[in-house]
């Protein structure tokens, strides 16, 4: 169906603007606010831009980049952030994560389960 990631959401503290793939807009309204929040609050602390993609096999991957000019750019911190936000938000993204895989790449959640 895609050829590469699929960007869910993202921010940009250069732009001070958040982004949210309309693909997703059947997600519940709480999910969409708290992806909102994760990612500039995510762009407030550490610079730069943010995004949060689906690999071709539905995982969840955090992305964060900045400018080479960008001198504020946190890059140990961001990495801090993720693995916090990892542990932290740990079922939101497993419940995203399938979401991604039933929905968009038509995955059979009860065959995977009897499969375990």
């Amino acid at each position: 169906m895609y050829q590469e990631n699929v960007v869910l959401c993202g921010a940009s503290a250069y732009e001070q603007k958040y982004y949210f793939n309309k693909d997703f807009d059947s997600l519940p309204d709480h999910v969409k606010k708290e992806l909102q929040i994760m990612c500039v609050l995510f762009t407030e602390e550490i610079g730069g831009i943010f995004t949060l993609e689906f690999d071709d096999h539905g995982n969840l991957q955090f992305k964060t980049e900045a400018t080479e000019a960008d001198g504020f750019y946190d890059d140990i911190g961001g990495a801090l952030k993720i693995k916090k936000l990892r542990v932290e938000k740990e079922e939101l993204l497993e419940s995203l994560e399938m979401y991604y895989r039933v929905f968009f790449l038509g995955e059979d959640v009860d065959k995977e389960k009897t499969e375990e």
